[in-house]
């Protein structure tokens, strides 16, 4: 279960990675809105929330799936 969950991280920084790149990138967003400065740090403060929200949820994962193995262990022995 842990390979998995390195397996999920990786692909969730390279999509973050892609992503801020584009951002940062591009000189014209989809509704044809030249990309200041200004507009971009917005953008990447989004993505950056984001991003800890994500950050987040797989500590949560990660939190249960250490306890479940520490109980399986723990099972076992």
């Amino acid at each position: 279960m842990k390979i998995f969950w390195w397996a999920v991280n990786i692909v969730w920084l390279l999509i973050f990675s892609g992503i801020a790149i584009f951002i940062g990138a591009r000189n014209v967003d989809g509704a044809g809105i030249v990309q200041t400065p200004e507009v971009r740090m917005v953008s990447f403060v989004i993505l950056g929330i984001m991003f800890l929200i994500v950050v987040l949820i797989q500590l949560i994962f990660l939190y249960f799936i250490k306890k479940s193995t520490k109980a399986h262990y723990t099972k076992i022995s």
